[in-house]
């Protein structure tokens, strides 16, 4: 039996400006995931609102973990990503 297959379409390469695009969006996102990562590291060690001992008081710690940080990156690296977007220069060709 013949896999029927689509054949992949031909991506053009990406502009130069596109690139540049894309090279700003993971640049501000690696800075929202090292702040994430610090903000969890500063949270679990001063024990804040008491997440540490509830964290690894469970069963699972590295869900609780697994969340706490997911949230925080998701947080972070939209924020540092929205700030650089919105501190943009416009171009004005008018």
């Amino acid at each position: 039996m013949a896999s029927k297959r689509r054949p992949k379409p031909n991506r053009p390469p990406l502009l130069a400006h596109e690139k540049q695009a894309l090279e700003m969006v993971w640049r501000h996102l690696a800075v929202g995931f090292l702040a994430a990562a610090v903000f969890c590291t500063a949270i679990l060690a001063s024990d804040l609102a008491g997440l540490r001992g509830l964290i690894f008081g469970s069963d699972q710690p590295w869900l609780g973990l697994g969340l706490l940080f997911f949230g925080l990156f998701i947080t972070f690296g939209s924020v540092a990503l929205g700030i650089s977007l919105m501190t943009l220069r416009k171009d004005d060709k008018d």
